[in-house]
C-alpha cells in the first residue's frame, strides 16, 4: 500500500504540473524548411564567418580493405558521411555512395569469396530503422538486401567464405532483436535466433556452421552462446559468477577455441575491468591474456590468415594499442604511435598490414597502415582543418577533482579533460562550459572537437569534460555508482566541479554554461535544477526531461535495455523517485537561460521530452530557446543542421555566458 500511495501522489503532481504550465501560452514558432524554432534569433554573420573554418574540418575512418588492396574508408565532403575508396598512401579519395542520408559501412566481402564490394546501412532522417545495402564495387550499383520497412536491421557480418550473411534485426516483432542469417548467393534469408530479447552476431566459424551469439542485457550483463546453423541450437556458454559484461568474441583460427573479452571472476576474485582471454575446449580455465593491463580492453581483432591479434586497451582515456603473434601469444614491437584514441583497427586480406583510425585533441580522424613486417607506419588520408593552424589547437590536461563522498576513507576523486584557451582571459578569468557525455555509461574521450576548439580560441571559454560516476573506463564500481536510486549522485559530482572551479583563480566561477547531449542532456536539465543560482546558462541536445515519459515513449526495441540502466517505470517506487528527480516535475527550479535542440525523428528520446521541458520552463523568467530538425534523429548528421545548431549555440554562449547583461532583448 505505501508504494501505491506513493505511485498516485506521483501521478498526482505530474498531472499538476502539466496543468499549470498548460496555462503558459506558446511564443511564435517559426517554420523555416526542415528547421522549427522559437525565440532563436538571427545568427549575425560575423559569427558564422568566424564559425566558417571550424565547421568545415572533417576526420576520415577506416572500414575495411577490398579485394585488390585498397582501404574503404567513411567521411563527409557534402552534407553527410558517404562511402570513399583509397588505394594508397595519401592518394585521391574516391567517393562511391552518394545518399542523401549518412551511411555505415558495415562488412566488406572476404578476399577469395568471388564477391567485390561491401555491405552499407542507412535510415530516414536519423529515425535509426537502417536497412542494409550490397554495393557492388564492379557495377557501382547497391541492391537492399532487407525488408524495407519500419525494421532495425545492424551489424551484418560475412561468412568466412562469403556465402552467409548475418545481422540482427527487429523485423520479427519490432520489439526483440533477432539473429538473421542469409544465403548471399540466393539473398534468401531467415532468423537463426529468435529467443527474444537483444542479440548479435559475433562471428562464422570457419567452416560456416557454427555462429558465436551474444544476448545483451545491460552494460554489466550480457550473455555468450553458439548457434549451430543446420539444427538451429542455441548453445550458451557458463559465465563465471553468474552474471559479467562481454565485449568482443571470436573464434580462434582453429575454430575451435575462442577469444572474447569480459569482467568474469579470475579464480573466483571478482574483476573491475574488461580483459582479453583465450579458451579452448577442455583446457579448463580460460587464459588471461592482458591480464598485465589494469585497464579496459575495447576491442580486438584477428587477422584473416591467423598469424596476428591486435587489441586496444583504455588507459585513462587514452588507447594502447597491442599486437600478439598467434598461436603463441608473442608480442609484437609496434612503431611509435601518437598519443590518442584508436577505432576500426582491419587487417589487410592478406594479413601483412594494419589499418587503423587514429583521432588526437588536436587533429580529426585519419587512417594510417602498419606495416607488420618492417613495422613501418604510412598515414592514408589527411584530413582537412578548415584551413586552420593546427599548432593553435588546444590539448587538454587530465584533471581530477574531489566529489561528495569517500573511498577507503579518502575522497572520491572524479576524472576531467580540461581545454584551457592559449590567450589571456579578459578580465583575468575564463568563463567556463561543462560538457557532459551521454550514455550514461559512455566515456568522454580527448578527441578532436571543433566546439571547443572554437570556445577556446575564438571565444576564449574553458571547457571541462568529466566522466561523472557511470561512466565506463575506471571499473565495474565506478559504472555501477549511478544505478537506479543513486541517479542524482552523478548530478552530486557536477556540483563538486563547481566547487572546484571556484578554487581556480584562472576560472570565473560567476560565468558557467553547461552543455550536454542524450543523457547529458537529462544531465544539464538537472544541474540547471539543483545549481541554477551557480549556472549561467545550460544547452541541452536530445536530452531526457521525465525518466517516466521517456520510458513509456522510447522505441520499444530500446525500452527492456534502458529499464536495466535507469530502472523500471512500472514500479510504483521507482515511478515515484522519477517523479522527485526528473527535471519536469521541478521546472520552476530551472533559473537561468536554456537552449533546448532535438530532432523530430530521434527513436531514442522522443522529441516529446523537448517540447514539455521546454513548455515547462517558459515561466520561469528566463529565455527559452528551441530548435528542431524535422529530417533529423538523436543528433545531427547533416551538415547544414549541424552548422545552423553550432552557430546558434555560439550565440546563445555570447548573449547568457560571455555578455555581462542577462540576454533579456531577445
Amino acid at each position: 500500500m505505501p508504494r501505491l500511495h506513493a505511485f498516485l501522489l506521483s501521478c498526482f503532481a505530474l498531472a499538476a504540473t502539466h496543468a499549470a504550465v498548460a496555462a503558459s501560452p506558446p511564443p511564435e514558432r517559426l517554420q523555416t524548411g526542415n528547421r522549427v524554432t522559437e525565440n532563436v534569433p538571427e545568427i549575425p554573420a560575423e559569427l558564422l564567418q568566424r564559425l566558417n573554418r571550424y565547421q568545415n574540418t572533417r576526420g576520415a575512418s577506416v572500414a575495411g580493405w577490398t579485394r585488390e588492396g585498397c582501404l574503404l574508408i567513411g567521411t563527409r565532403f557534402a552534407e553527410t558521411t558517404q562511402a570513399h575508396r583509397v588505394c594508397e598512401p595519401l592518394g585521391m579519395r574516391e567517393q562511391l555512395t552518394f545518399e542523401p542520408e549518412r551511411i555505415g559501412i558495415g562488412d566488406t566481402a572476404p578476399a577469395g569469396s568471388g564477391l567485390d564490394g561491401f555491405v552499407y546501412s542507412k535510415d530516414i532522417g536519423g529515425d535509426e530503422f537502417w536497412q542494409l545495402f550490397w554495393y557492388d564495387l564492379a557495377t557501382r550499383e547497391s541492391t537492399l538486401l532487407t525488408d524495407g520497412k519500419r525494421s532495425r536491421n545492424q551489424g551484418p557480418l560475412f561468412s568466412h567464405d562469403g556465402a552467409q550473411l548475418a545481422w540482427s534485426s527487429t523485423a520479427r516483432n519490432g520489439t526483440d532483436t533477432d539473429v538473421w542469417v542469409m544465403d548471399f548467393a540466393s539473398r534468401q534469408a531467415r532468423p537463426v535466433v529468435t529467443e527474444g530479447g537483444n542479440w548479435s552476431a559475433a562471428d562464422f566459424s570457419p567452416d560456416g556452421r557454427r555462429m558465436l551469439v551474444t544476448r545483451y542485457v545491460s552494460i554489466n550483463e550480457s550473455y555468450p552462446g553458439e548457434v549451430d546453423l543446420a539444427s538451429g541450437e542455441v548453445r550458451m556458454f557458463p559465465v563465471d559468477g553468474g552474471k559479467a559484461g562481454f565485449g568482443d568474441f571470436r573464434y580462434a583460427p582453429d575454430g575451435e577455441g575462442v577469444f572474447y573479452v569480459s569482467d568474469e571472476p579470475i579464480d573466483g576474485e571478482p574483476q573491475e575491468f574488461r580483459t582479453l582471454r583465450y579458451h579452448a575446449p577442455g583446457s579448463g580455465a580460460p587464459k588471461i591474456v592482458s591480464g598485465h593491463i589494469p585497464w579496459d580492453v575495447s576491442g580486438f581483432e584477428v587477422s584473416d590468415d591467423g598469424r596476428h591479434l591486435v587489441y586496444a586497451t583504455n588507459e585513462d582515456g587514452i588507447a594502447r594499442l597491442h599486437l600478439l603473434r598467434l598461436p603463441a601469444l608473442t608480442p609484437v614491437a609496434l612503431p611509435e604511435l601518437p598519443v590518442g584514441v584508436f577505432g576500426g583497427a582491419s587487417f589487410s586480406p592478406d594479413g601483412r598490414r594494419l589499418a587503423l583510425t587514429l583521432n588526437t585533441a588536436t587533429s580529426p580522424s585519419d587512417v594510417y597502415v602498419i606495416d607488420l613486417a618492417g613495422g613501418g607506419l604510412a598515414r592514408w588520408t589527411r584530413s582537412e582543418v578548415g584551413g586552420l593552424d593546427s599548432d593553435a589547437f588546444v590539448a587538454p590536461t587530465l584533471v581530477r577533482y574531489p566529489t561528495f563522498d569517500a573511498v577507503d576513507g579518502r575522497p572520491r576523486t572524479i576524472p576531467a579533460f580540461y581545454y584551457t584557451p592559449k590567450t589571456p582571459a579578459t578580465g583575468g578569468k575564463y568563463p567556463v562550459v561543462v560538457s557532459i557525455h551521454g550514455g550514461p555509461e559512455g566515456q568522454a574521450l580527448p578527441t578532436f572537437n571543433p566546439t571547443f576548439q572554437f570556445l577556446a580560441n575564438e571565444l576564449g571559454v574553458a571547457v571541462l569534460v568529466p566522466n561523472v560516476r557511470g561512466s565506463s573506463g575506471y571499473g565495474k564500481t565506478y559504472l555501477q555508482l549511478d544505478n537506479g536510486m543513486q541517479r542524482e549522485d552523478s548530478v552530486k559530482d557536477i556540483g563538486a566541479l563547481l566547487d572546484w572551479i571556484a578554487q581556480q583563480p584562472e576560472l570565473d566561477s560567476e560565468r558557467v554554461g553547461v552543455y550536454g547531449g542524450s543523457y547529458g542532456g537529462y544531465m544539464v536539465l538537472a544541474s540547471m535544477m539543483h545549481y541554477s543560482d551557480r549556472i549561467r546558462a545550460g544547452i541541452n541536445i536530445v536530452g531526457i526531461s521525465h525518466f517516466g515519459t521517456f520510458l513509456k515513449n522510447t522505441e520499444d526495441y530500446r525500452r527492456d535495455l534502458r529499464r536495466a540502466e535507469y530502472g523500471d517505470e512500472r514500479d510504483p517506487e521507482m515511478a515515484a523517485h522519477f517523479e522527485r528527480i526528473s527535471p519536469l516535475s521541478n521546472a520552476e527550479r530551472i533559473a537561468a537561460p536554456l537552449f533546448v535542440a532535438q530532432g523530430r525523428n530521434d527513436p531514442r528520446v522522443p522529441y516529446t521530452e523537448a517540447e514539455q521541458i521546454v513548455e515547462a520552463v517558459r515561466n520561469n523568467g528566463q529565455p527559452v530557446w528551441f530548435l528542431m530538425f524535422d529530417d533529423e534523429g538523436h543528433g545531427f548528421a547533416k551538415k547544414s543542421n549541424s552548422d545552423y545548431f553550432g552557430a546558434a549555440a555560439m550565440l546563445f554562449w555570447q548573449r547568457f555566458l560571455l555578455d555581462s547583461g542577462t540576454g533579456a532583448a531577445d
